[in-house]
């Protein structure tokens, strides 16, 4: 295991301006600030790697914190042939990939398909930059975000896989490629199919909501009634 040291009580720049490559070698030695530093300047990308794979919320922390453990205790293993967030995204998907293997191989097919349909209500919480104006606003970007990770759930495996990389993650088609383990061309297939696949699932879900759209009806429809009703009133009483 890795040994933390008890830092000491001295004046030290803020590191959380370093780069990753600066907090590398401060981490193989053990130095707690840098490791909080990377663990959390990494935690949303990872979370959301293993959570396309898990489909989980409660199982994809597990996975992210047991692969931080195995890259801090390996670290001296990274050579800086890639980024330090694609090494950990390798990580995290060689161990959430293996426990859905585990899973596979260890529970009958139809009681996966029943987790999985149950992991299906949960949603991924997609950070937003931008901050509720009123409560009727945060409900509707709270619907749309739940409209998106539904239909982000309904993707094959390696379908998700590519999407949430890409889309969600923005990493680069090579990136993604390196991560995945596969050639740039598969991913753009798999993402051109994603895409497709993803308007199918929220066409669907959308299917018939338009009925409901522009609601004029109740007191609004009353108030119109009334004002149609006293405008004839008016107009009569005027003639006579």
């Amino acid at each position: 295991m890795i040994a933390i040291p008890v830092p000491a009580a001295q004046h030290r720049p803020d590191i959380s301006t370093l780069s990753d490559a600066d907090l590398v070698p401060l981490a193989k030695m053990g130095d707690e600030p840098a490791i909080r530093v990377i663990v959390q300047r990494h935690n949303r990308r990872l979370f959301r790697t293993a959570r396309a794979v898990i489909r989980n919320d409660a199982e994809a922390e597990d996975v992210v914190q047991a692969a931080y453990i195995k890259a801090f205790t390996s670290l001296a293993a990274f050579r800086g042939d890639a980024q330090l967030s694609t090494w950990l995204t390798r990580i995290v998907l060689n161990e959430a990939m293996g426990r859905v293997r585990v899973a596979r191989n260890t529970t009958g097919l139809e009681e996966i398909d029943m987790q999985r349909a149950s992991w299906g209500g949960e949603v991924l919480q997609f950070p937003s930059s931008l901050s509720a104006t009123d409560p009727e606003t945060e409900l509707s970007r709270s619907q749309a975000r739940h409209l998106l990770e539904h239909a982000v759930d309904e993707l094959p495996d390696d379908f998700r896989a590519v999407f949430v990389l890409r889309e969600v993650e923005d990493m680069s088609t090579e990136e993604a490629a390196s991560c995945l383990g596969i050639k740039p061309g598969t991913v753009k297939t798999r993402l051109h199919r994603a895409r497709k696949m993803m308007r199918q699932s929220i066409e669907k879900q959308l299917s018939g909501a338009f009925a409901a759209l522009f609601p004029f009806g109740g007191a609004r429809c009353a108030f119109i009634a009334d004002r149609v009703i006293a405008a004839l009133r008016n107009g009569t009483s005027e003639t006579d």
